[in-house]
């Protein structure tokens, strides 16, 4: 085949690959010096799934041409495409590492922030019928009993029961892994009640906020209220701050949802629910960090009987400063005067 022919009937591919690349720079520009809810970048002609085998076709072509000996600027420019393309998908993953480090470092304290009624709003549904029941309970104890059966209750006071060899731990758990496994599923399916209760117009998410919050108050203030201070308040003192805070970020996720459904504004609910999602989703991923971390510290911290229980305490005190400030202050731009 002459090589004017072959040109002719590839061109207008090498050009879809042209104009791809050149939209991919542009987005990985934006992405890298603005934030995002910016200018939308342009759209790349090639399809997500029509990248493989496009790619395997244009890497034919730069072995065809070089096997017919065209031209050395044809031969140049296919092999320059390919470089180009396979720096595109295959260096994805590194700038994937690069986009969640920046993400840790200063896009999540960013978003939670930006989303900070959300995220109000989900502690104050979350915190206040927690610490409500636990006062409450200090002068009337038995009120345990309209939040959590006789079952639960007793189960309760042997976990943490000053003569316990291992403390919240269950009789059936017979190691720390055990137990792990019980704390991820646990936290995790707290976290998704709230945030998948959203999908129904946010009751759902108001519903398992507060739930949860009379629930956690109410074994706090019984097991406070019998005297397992020091067993109860050491064990959870150190994954309080992560666990509590990963569940309203995963509350305010749902409301966030919720809201777009009950007010989309002038967008179809559906366009609304979209927009939401770009929002909620990565306030999700920090909660998952969070709620990890506290099973984690939940597992093989909290439990030992050796560690004194003010430095317990004081350990717990010390996250939950470190989370606060990184919170509030990480992220923040500091423009020249």
């Amino acid at each position: 085949m002459k090589e004017t022919l072959f040109i002719e009937q590839r061109q207008q591919e090498w050009a879809a690959w042209d104009r791809w690349l050149n939209a991919s720079a542009k987005q990985a520009e934006i992405a890298d010096n603005a934030r995002s809810g910016g200018d939308e970048p342009a759209p790349a002609v090639l399809s997500v799934d029509a990248l493989p085998s496009a790619y395997r076709r244009l890497c034919q072509d730069l072995s065809l041409a070089r096997d017919r000996n065209y031209s050395s600027a044809l031969v140049h420019s296919l092999h320059s495409r390919v470089l180009s393309a396979h720096q595109r998908i295959y260096g994805a993953r590194r700038r994937m590492q690069g986009h969640w480090l920046s993400f840790l470092v200063a896009g999540l304290p960013r978003l939670v922030r930006e989303e900070a009624r959300y995220v109000l709003a989900s502690a104050a549904l979350f915190l206040l019928p927690l610490l409500t029941t636990l006062l409450l309970l200090q002068s009337y104890p038995d009120g345990v009993y309209l939040v959590m059966s006789p079952e639960h209750v007793a189960q309760y006071e042997e976990m943490y029961s000053p003569t316990a060899e291992r403390l919240g731990r269950r009789k059936t758990a017979s190691d720390e892994l055990t137990m792990l496994a019980f704390y991820i599923a646990n936290n995790v399916r707290i976290d998704f009640q709230c945030f998948a209760g959203g999908i129904a117009f946010g009751l759902g998410s108001i519903f398992f906020l507060v739930y949860n919050g009379l629930l956690i108050g109410a074994t706090a203030g019984y097991l406070t209220q019998i005297g397992h201070v020091e067993t109860f308040w050491g064990f959870v003192a150190g994954h309080s701050a992560p666990e509590l805070i990963g569940a309203v970020f995963s509350g305010a996720a749902g409301l966030r949802i919720g809201m777009a459904l009950v007010a989309p504004g002038r967008l179809r609910r559906s366009d609304a629910l979209k927009a939401a999602a770009r929002r909620a989703i990565p306030l999700l991923y920090g909660a998952a960090l969070l709620t990890f971390s506290a099973a984690f510290i939940e597992a093989l911290w909290s439990p030992s009987r050796t560690i004194p229980f003010e430095i317990k305490i004081g350990a717990g005190i010390g996250l939950w400063i470190c989370l606060l400030l990184y919170f509030v202050f990480a992220g923040r731009r500091t423009h020249a005067a």
